[in-house]
């Protein structure tokens, strides 16, 4: 893709108060996700890798893409924050990473078989119609294929607690009206207990200061200071393409 296009930047995007301006202590955040695997064996079930091309939709500085090179025959990231691309590109795996968004996503059309959006993009709220960003990734999608979001649970879990705290219904979506939004559009959403675990307290800590930026949090770190876990709750939704 032409560095032109790499430098402009949608007028609607806003770089995102965790990864976007904390890509470090991110990794870090990263890195403690479900080190039990069960969100991945959830995420296989609705949608297997093995021979297909995976599409990694806001995928931040990659992360997530060797895991994905291990499973899926081809891997594409695209992500909107060109200050990610590179961190994005020198993962290894081999996956090519595109500068784009949801809602203008640079692939043909039925190039993909299954798409993946961590926590991007797909919060629905009354103001915020996330409908244009659905209809593109159906685009992109060949028939039978597979969008999976992965969402917060904000019923069960401790990390739904300190969402419900920092009232993050207000930015995120509330988690009702995610459900009934994604059930009109016809996907099933299933949720899955796991947890964030870290080598270290301050590790957490350091995390959830940043997810939690209002001091909404302190209280609940206070109350154990040398905790390293917390169990946390996905929301998994899943729509497939007729």
């Amino acid at each position: 893709m032409p560095d032109q296009q790499e430098t402009t930047v949608p007028e609607d995007f806003f770089r995102a108060w965790n990864q976007g301006s904390h890509p470090e202590l991110y990794e870090v955040e990263n890195q403690a996700l479900d080190r039990e695997g069960v969100v991945w064996a959830a995420l296989e079930h609705l949608a297997p890798l093995a021979g297909r091309t995976l599409l990694d939709l806001g995928c931040g500085t990659g992360f997530w893409l060797p895991r994905y090179a291990e499973h899926a025959d081809t891997v594409i990231g695209v992500e909107p924050d060109p200050e990610l691309l590179g961190a994005a590109r020198a993962r290894p795996g081999g996956a090519e990473v595109l500068h784009g968004s949801a809602e203008h996503i640079p692939l043909p059309d039925a190039s993909v078989d299954v798409v993946h959006a961590r926590f991007a993009y797909f919060f629905p709220l009354p103001q915020n119609d996330c409908t244009a960003g659905l209809e593109e990734v159906l685009r992109v999608l060949r028939p039978g294929g597979s969008l999976v979001v992965i969402d917060n649970d904000q019923r069960d879990g401790e990390f739904a607690g300190l969402l419900k705290a920092a009232d993050a219904s207000a930015h995120q979506g509330e988690g009702d009206y995610i459900k009934s939004w994604w059930a009109e559009k016809g996907a099933s959403t299933s949720v899955v207990m796991s947890s964030w675990t870290f080598d270290q307290p301050q590790d957490l800590a350091d995390v959830i200061s940043m997810e939690f930026p209002n001091g909404t949090a302190d209280e609940w770190l206070s109350n154990d200071p040398q905790r390293v876990r917390l169990s946390y709750g996905y929301a998994l939704h899943h729509l497939r393409k007729d």
